[in-house]
């Protein structure tokens, strides 16, 4: 409640501030309304103010400067008449003397004075003339301040509001402050009540975990030791029957040892039966050769035929016995498949049973499968092995027969499954067993015989049995394990590698889930495969494993396993996770450590040294627990603790009291106890580890650790007690006295820490203190122990000496730090006396260091119970090293100097140390000297020097009194050195004029020693000057310019070197003023250009130079890239087709039998090498065989430019300078340059990745559109887009208004990421290239687009003039023609052939008059008669298509007209690009019923079909069958030349044809004849050829010629009339009019 109060309080408190708040607000609120105007008047009247005070300032300066020049010009005018006075007097006094040349002197002397005395009597009228108007000026302003007097109130005013406005201003900040606190604080009692109750939910929670895990954990308990108990119980059966298999195995050893033995004396004894039967066999052969002899026959041939008759006797028993075996086998195989059949019915009944009282464990079901594919292959072989052990007569026993089989059988199965634990060679080998399990060696083969078997015939019989034993066996291991042999190599290795090598899971704990991952790789030659088995027996409660079978696996492949570890019990675990390969079995071990503790001391040995009694010295020992289980651990002293075992001396010089050694260390125990730890754990890893390490090895190890350790503590202790007896030798002791364990005071005890905790991977620091109270020397043990029951205590102890002298230094060791040779140290040495008179102190240094060091005063008297003072002086020189001797170490320059302080009368010594290092404070400037060389004014020259500091302290250094032409960076030369440091320093030098430099420059450390850097240039002053020697490009896209100007400059426009500086090369010769050539040099693979390069300029002149950058991609890396992507696209390329195959593959192999399942995979697996062979074997395609034009060159340019982060680059260009003018022809060959007088033009280039870039055509920046032809106009489209993270606002340049390009489309904004297409057209007026750029702009970068074309007139030429006369046809029948048309441009002509009769406008046309009505000048039309089937008369192929350059294409024109007509005709235009008409055919036919046709003379008849209907012939005409045309008229018009000096007769002449046709078979010929009155002769005309007979397609000509009669007059023309009459089909019939006509040779042509 009374939170509640308090809360409500504060919220009425801040309820009634804010509303205070608010009010005041409100009212500055108003102020600053209502003053707001002021305050600018304010700030305006303030600034006018502040500007008319600067001005006022201003003036008073400049009437001060006016005043003082006023005066020192006066001084200057009365200094001047002074001496004017005085020229004057002397002029008068060498007139007196005659002196005519001092008079000249001084009268010039005196017109000199003259005329400076008026210049200054102007000079001071100008002056005096400014002061006026300054004064005047001022005057006035300070009449301005005087009007500014109000406002300089108002000012104040506005100033004391504006005090008051800020006033109340922080007056609301507080109370705004104090709201937030109080909020603040409310908001924090609210987030602690939730805390408070969060906490609460938190620990009931907690506490239910508790409890549930409680309750977990005694369930979990109980389940383990039951688990446990059934682990112990399985574990013991399984040792005893490992005992029991052990006692048989080696019981069959003894006994096969001893069969061994007996076998080897009946092989002595076979041996020597072998060689006497064969000596008796000889003995026979020789009898029965001397038989033979003896009867005279052949002995060759009996002898031979003797040897055929035994092996025929060896043949016929062989096969007995081969018919006895296979009667045997064949009885054997029928009892083998009765007792199987036996024991499958006894196997059902199991597994039934197993299956019924629960499931079967997994290695039962491993052997169970085992033994049934054992039992399966080893039918036949069983019976080859039954056979050689038993002996023929128990052969026919089929009981026995059967018994032996099952218990080979057996022996087998029970060998196969419990020799996992064996090698693999060995498992290989004894894959099947004998009798006797352990004994089967495939190596004797003649251990094996009997003694019945004694008979060579039954021991062959035996070893061939062997041998086909033999094959068995590797039938059979050749069924289970595959060796791999690989290129003739046979695979002996172990084929499967995990990694990690070992699955260990370290410092678990209980009721957590562990899981680790292993790999497993296949190291074998060749695919192999493997199935997991199981893991240890003891570990299949903790262990569970995570295997998805990976299948056939190729050499150097690998697959994941997951383990699971779930420990229950805190117990260190080890075991194995088997496998079984195509190759045999293999294991990765798995161990499982439990957290513990790893307890050490970094030492075990405390050593004090000698200190004086009195003193407390504290020293540290380190307790580290390097294991995962923290701990409790206490420090205590030893149970037999020899701190009280110590010598002690007395003051008294004849009583001494010792205790022996011997009583205080025991003689062989203590040692021991030092080294009990080390040996426990070394016992306990023998334990652990029994496999890897016997226990016998271990004992031998502990023994040796044991010897070792009592050694060096048995040392130790000598050596304490030989130091003990020499220093009570040296004080003369001869008394022993015993002192008891109650006065013997704690001299070595331990610190504050002597108990605690120490955590997992910690460690503690334990402090032991020794304070020495009796003379003498002191040991202390301590051991160290555990709450931990693993953890064995450990032990350490501590010695050290005490020394009885009445005076000490607390401070032994007096440390003077780093010290520098030649420098004076100090410090003050305590010296404090416990001794109850006064006593005298002396001081004795070495004498090597008395150069070195000194103390102050040499002697003295210390008070009683008092301490004294001495003054330690300490100024190394630099023969320390050489003097100090032994005291010195040059390597690690460390002065150690003991100091001896002489106590009274009794001489006792106290001993000090001086510790220093002694360093240099030398600091090396390497190179000493630096020659700068040539060096123009116009540039600056770097040298980089090396200071090093040698000094082991840092050392402040700079370099002082620097000339003006010199600069040192960084830092301006100034800086600290750390100790052994270098630093390099950059030496800038730049000449101000021409000459030779040669300076020193000084560098001083804080010590004041100077160091001297030796230093010589040489200036040079140019004859041509740069205006800028940098250029800054700003920031350019990648193919876009950067353009900067400057200029070349010759200032050199005289040699008088008083004027101005000369160009001239440091004293030398001076350039002559001239003409000077330059010469700019850019070097190679540089991106800038440099416009004009080589040029002169003229004295006083200069020339201009346009610098342009242009930053483009190395083509070196666009290869690269190119190259790489190739071989990305590649390899992508044949792994897509290498899955294809194998999905192919796959597909094939689930189709084959299960009989060639084998044999297909063998043919996989062969494909797929020679796949990988080929794959590899592919070289990759080099980049300087990759085009620019390429696009796979392309695509990698367009993606470096997009992916491009930038570049700065610096690039020198230097620019040579000679003199002369440089000739156009010889270029500057004829120059010689200086180089010295090289100028240099230093380039910052930075370039950026475009912001806009192509992004169609593999990004080209070219837009080519070849050739177009003239007129004709082609469009583009390229696609831009912005790369950047910025909208862009785009803006393009002007294209040529007059030129052929357009842009079409232009964009106006992109959004990041945006594409967009840009239009561009192309439309050529002429017969040339053109080419323009495009650049489209961006705020920061541009883009650079090149278009280009070529306009190109079109042209052809054509077979067919103008006119295609397709002859005469027989109607409704084709004819064809052909003409061909080349293209003779540079161009691809797209044509299209247009007939005038299928033209669109044609209908338009007929509406006209008819062309017959008007005069033949005016007719226009060409399309002439058409077919009446609507059809076109000529048609033509193709009607459209392109012509290649310099190519020709053939056309086909076809002529099918339908009825008879002889003015087909039709106009046929050649139109390229669908508009532009290149070429006009005229089509021209006729038609005829009939075959024979007529053609000659003027036409009677109009070109137009009449629209009346013919008359069909009449019946009795159709009747008699001889139809006969109207008579057709023929004007044939002879004109006769007269006037002619020859005249020639008039001619003309007729055509008659037959056309060629399949029709009218009957009559292949045409008949024709002209009849010839006497009339035409009378009237001069000659007829030639008038009959004659036309074959099919054959034309022949009649001639007429004509002469005029005399009768014949002019004006009169003659008309004569003949009928021509031709035969075919039909006959027909023509009117010929004959007309003459007699025209001047001198008559004018119309």
């Amino acid at each position: 409640m009374g939170s509640k109060d308090a809360s409500e309080g504060v919220g009425d408190q801040s309820d009634s501030s804010m509303e205070s708040l608010e009010h005041c607000l409100g009212d500055i609120n108003n102020i600053q309304s209502m003053k707001s105007p002021d305050r600018i008047c304010m700030l305006a009247l303030q600034r006018n103010l502040k500007e008319l005070n600067d001005a006022a300032r201003e003036k008073e300066l400049v009437v001060q400067k006016a005043r003082d020049k006023l005066s020192t010009c006066q001084l200057q005018i009365k200094m001047l008449a002074k001496q004017l006075e005085r020229v004057d007097t002397e002029i008068e006094k060498e007139e007196e003397a005659g002196n005519v040349a001092a008079l000249s002197r001084l009268r010039a002397m005196r017109r000199r004075l003259c005329t400076e005395l008026e210049n200054e009597k102007d000079f001071e009228f100008q002056i005096f003339l400014t002061l006026k108007e300054n004064m005047l000026q001022m005057w006035q302003m300070e009449t301005e301040q005087g009007k500014y007097e109000i406002f300089h109130e108002q000012l104040k005013k506005y100033e004391e509001e504006l005090e008051m406005q800020y006033q109340e201003r922080a007056k609301v900040r507080i109370w705004k402050e104090k709201i937030a606190a109080l909020q603040a604080e409310e908001n924090q009692r609210s987030r602690e009540k939730k805390e408070e109750e969060a906490q609460k939910e938190y620990e009931e929670k907690h506490k239910k975990m508790l409890e549930d895990a409680e309750r977990n954990h005694k369930k979990a308990v109980c389940f383990l030791r039951k688990s446990m108990a059934r682990i112990h119980e399985k574990n013991a059966k399984e040792e005893v029957k490992t005992q029991e298999h052990m006692e048989g195995r080696i019981q069959a050893v003894l006994s096969l040892k001893t069969s061994i033995a007996s076998n080897r004396e009946k092989l002595r004894t076979l041996q020597v039966w072998n060689k006497a039967m064969a000596f008796e066999a000889k003995k026979q052969e020789m009898k029965m050769r001397e038989a033979i002899l003896a009867k005279g026959g052949n002995v060759a041939k009996e002898i031979f035929l003797h040897k055929r008759l035994l092996e025929h006797e060896k043949e016929k028993q062989a096969h007995r016995e081969r018919q006895k075996s296979r009667k045997i086998e064949i009885v054997s195989q029928i009892l083998r498949e009765n007792a199987s059949i036996r024991k499958r019915k006894k196997s059902q009944s199991c597994t039934k049973a197993i299956k019924g009282g629960g499931k079967l464990e997994d290695s039962l079901l491993w052997r169970m499968k085992t033994w049934q594919y054992i039992e399966k292959t080893c039918k036949r072989s069983a019976g080859a092995r039954a056979q050689p052990r038993c002996s023929p007569s128990a052969c026919s026993s089929a009981g026995e027969t059967t018994a032996s089989v099952g218990e080979i059988s057996g022996a087998i199965a029970h060998d196969v499954l419990c020799e996992s634990g064996e090698d693999k060679e060995e498992r290989d080998k004894t894959l099947v067993e004998p009798e006797f399990p352990g004994l089967w060696s495939q190596e004797c083969d003649l251990n094996k015989i009997s003694k019945e078997e004694m008979d060579p015939k039954q021991l062959a019989t035996r070893v061939e049995k062997k041998e086909i034993l033999e094959k068995k066996m590797e039938e059979f291991q050749s069924g289970i394990f595959h060796k791999q042999i690989v290129s003739g190599r046979e695979c002996n290795r172990r084929t499967f590698y995990s990694k990690p090598s070992c699955i260990h899971f370290k410092d678990f704990d209980v009721g957590q889930i562990y899981k680790k991952k292993i790999v497993l790789i296949n190291a074998s030659y060749g695919v192999n495969f493997f199935r997991l088995v199981g893991i240890s027996e003891w570990l299949k409660d903790f262990i569970s494993i995570h295997f998805d079978p990976p299948g056939k696996m190729s050499s150097g492949m690998s697959c994941e396993i997951v383990v699971t570890f779930k420990p229950m019990i805190n117990e260190t675990l080890e075991g194995e996770v088997m496998f079984m390969a195509q190759t045999g079995s293999f294991s990765v071990p798995l161990k499982c450590t439990a957290k513990r503790c790893i307890l050490a001391l970094d030492k075990e040995l405390i050593d004090f040294g000698s200190h004086v009694v009195g003193e407390t010295i504290s020293r540290t020992i380190n307790l580290t627990n390097s294991g995962a289980l923290g701990t409790r651990f206490k420090v205590q002293t030893s149970a037999g603790d020899s701190s009280k075992c110590r010598a002690t001396t007395k003051s008294s010089p004849g009583r001494m009291v010792i205790r022996h050694f011997s009583d205080c260390v025991p003689e062989k125990n203590v040692s021991n106890s030092l080294v009990t730890p080390v040996v426990e754990k070394k016992d306990q890893i023998c334990a652990d580890h029994s496999e890897e390490m016997p226990c016998s090895a271990a004992r031998e190890e502990q023994q040796r650790a044991e010897m070792s350790l009592s050694s060096s503590s048995t040392e130790r202790l000598g050596q304490d007690v030989l130091s003990s007896r020499a220093a009570l030798d040296t004080d003369n002791a001869h008394n022993l006295v015993e002192l008891s364990a109650e006065e013997t005071p704690v001299e070595i005890m331990l610190g504050k820490v002597t108990e605690g905790e120490i955590g997992p991977f910690s460690s503690v620091k334990l402090q032991i203190l020794f304070v020495p109270a009796i003379p003498g020397d002191v040991r202390a043990e301590f051991v160290i122990v555990f709450d931990n029951p693993d953890c064995k205590p450990l032990c350490f102890s501590a010695i050290g000496v005490s020394i009885d002298v009445p005076v000490w230094v607390p401070n032994p060791n007096i440390d003077l730090k780093i010290c520098m040779y030649d420098r004076l140290y100090q410090d003050c040495i305590v010296v404090r006396s416990r001794a109850k008179a006064t006593l005298r102190l002396k001081f004795e240094i070495r004498k090597e260091l008395s150069k070195h060091m000194e103390l102050l005063p040499k002697t003295g008297y210390i008070q009683a119970q008092s301490s004294f003072s001495v003054q330690l002086k300490f100024l190394p020189r630099h023969s320390l090293p050489e003097d100090a001797g032994s005291y010195f170490n040059e390597e690690t320059r460390i002065l150690e100097v003991p100091v001896t302080i002489l106590v009274g009368e009794k001489a006792k010594k106290v001993n000090f140390t001086v510790h220093a290092i002694v360093t240099t404070s030398d600091l090396e400037i390497s190179p000493a000297r630096i020659n700068f060389g040539y060096c123009t004014i116009y540039e600056a020259v770097q040298a980089n020097v090396k200071l090093t500091n040698k000094s082991i302290l840092p050392q402040e250094f700079g370099f002082v009194g620097l000339p003006e032409f010199v600069e040192i960076q960084p830092n301006d030369g100034l800086g600290i050195l750390l100790p052994l440091e270098s630093l390099t320093l950059d030496i800038i030098f730049k000449a101000n004029k021409a000459k030779e430099y040669s300076f020193e420059l000084t560098c001083k450390s804080e010590i004041n020693r100077q160091f001297k850097l030796s230093c010589r240039a040489v200036g040079v002053h140019p004859p041509l000057e740069l205006s800028h020697s940098l250029v800054q490009f700003a920031a350019t896209a990648l193919n876009s310019v950067s353009t900067a100007t400057l200029y070349v400059m010759n200032s050199h426009v005289s040699v008088n070197p008083v004027t101005h500086p000369v160009p001239r090369i440091g004293k030398g010769e001076v350039v002559p003023v001239g003409p000077t050539s330059f010469e700019f040099r850019v070097p190679e693979a540089c991106p800038v250009t440099i416009t004009p390069s080589v040029g002169t300029v003229l004295p006083g002149k200069k020339s201009l130079i346009e610098v342009s950058f242009r930053p483009t991609l190395p083509d070196q890396q666009i290869r690269e890239e190119a190259v790489r992507r190739l071989c990305r696209a590649a390899a992508a390329g044949a792994e897509i087709q290498k899955r294809k195959k194998d999905e192919k593959k796959e597909g094939k192999k689930s189709s084959i039998s299960m009989s060639r399942q084998q044999s297909s995979r063998q043919l996989v697996r062969d494909g797929g090498n020679k796949y990988l062979t080929s794959l590899n074997s592919s070289e990759q395609p080099r980049s300087e065989e990759l085009k620019p034009d390429s696009d796979a060159y392309m695509a990698a340019q367009a993606f470096l430019m997009r992916n491009f982060r930038g570049s700065f680059e610096k690039y020198i260009i230097p620019c040579f300078v000679a003199s002369g003018r440089i000739d156009e022809r010889k270029g500057s060959e004829n120059l010689s340059c200086s180089p010295y007088n090289t100028l240099y033009l230093e380039l910052h280039c930075p370039a950026v990745a475009p912001a806009v870039v192509v992004a169609s055509d593999n990004g080209k920046n070219t837009v080519n559109f070849g050739d177009v032809a003239v007129g004709h106009r082609m469009m583009k489209r390229i696609t831009i887009q912005n790369i950047s993270l910025e909208k862009l606002e785009l803006k393009f340049s002007v294209l040529n208004p007059n030129g052929p390009f357009l842009l079409v489309r232009p964009v106006e904004m992109l959004e990041p990421g945006e594409s967009k297409p840009l239009g561009i057209s192309f439309c050529p007026n002429e017969d040339k290239w053109f080419f323009e750029m495009l650049d489209v702009r961006t705020a920061k970068t541009s883009l650079t687009l090149s278009i280009a074309g070529c306009g190109v007139m079109p042209s052809i030429v054509c077979s067919v003039e103008e006119i295609l006369n397709m002859g005469y046809v027989i109607s409704r029948e084709k004819v064809t023609s052909t003409f061909k048309m080349q293209n003779t441009s540079t161009l691809t002509l797209p044509y299209s052939m247009q007939l005038d009769s299928l033209s669109s406008t044609r209908d338009k046309d007929q509406q006209r008059i008819p062309s017959f009505i008007m005069s033949s000048l005016q007719r226009t039309e060409l399309v002439g008669t058409q077919n009446y089937n609507g059809l076109s008369v000529f048609s033509i192929f193709p009607t459209e298509g392109e012509i290649v350059a310099g190519k020709s294409q053939d056309f086909t024109v076809t002529f099918s007209p339908d009825h008879e007509s002889l003015y087909y005709s039709d106009c046929l235009k050649v139109v390229l690009f669908g508009k532009e008409i290149a070429h006009v055919i005229r089509l021209k036919g006729a038609a005829r019923e009939h075959p024979m046709f007529v053609e000659g003379g003027v036409p009677l008849d109009v070109p137009i079909e009449s629209l009346a209907v013919t008359s069909p012939p009449s019946s009795q005409e159709a009747l008699n069958g001889e139809l006969q045309e109207p008579a057709k008229s023929i004007l044939l018009v002879l004109e006769y030349i007269e006037g002619e000096s020859s005249p020639v007769p008039a001619r003309a002449e007729l055509k008659v044809g037959s056309i060629q046709t399949a029709q009218f078979a009957s009559k292949k010929s045409v008949e024709f004849t002209l009849e010839s009155p006497p009339l035409l002769q009378q009237k001069g005309f000659t007829i030639e050829a008038a009959k004659g007979t036309l074959e099919r397609g054959q034309v022949k000509c009649i001639g007429v010629s004509w002469v005029p009669p005399a009768d014949f007059r002019p004006d009169d023309p003659l008309l004569v009339t003949a009928l021509l009459t031709l035969k075919g089909d039909i006959k027909e019939t023509y009117q010929i009019l004959f007309m003459g006509k007699v025209v001047s040779a001198y008559a004018p042509t119309k």
